[in-house]
């Protein structure tokens, strides 16, 4: 069960706290200009729109989404 506390803290993450779990979960160098939540998905995720400066394709800033998925108490990140 997703308690309510846990469930305030992965709707509310910062484009900090979104680059240090994909840091945790294997990305490096995640850096946002803003995270968004959106919602959560069918499977149970916690979807953001994040933007981010695309320094290495366009130079101009992107928008992506991070998936946050929680599982027995760890949240782990991916694209």
């Amino acid at each position: 069960m997703i308690t309510a506390d846990t469930l305030k803290t992965l709707t509310t993450f910062t484009r900090q706290g979104l680059a240090r779990a994909l840091a945790v979960s294997g990305y490096t160098g995640a850096s946002f200009e803003s995270a968004e939540f959106l919602g959560i998905t069918n499977a149970g995720q916690f979807c953001y729109k994040v933007t981010y400066f695309d320094d290495a394709g366009t130079g101009e800033v992107e928008t992506g989404k991070v998936f946050l998925t929680y599982n027995n108490g760890t949240v782990t990140a991916d694209y």
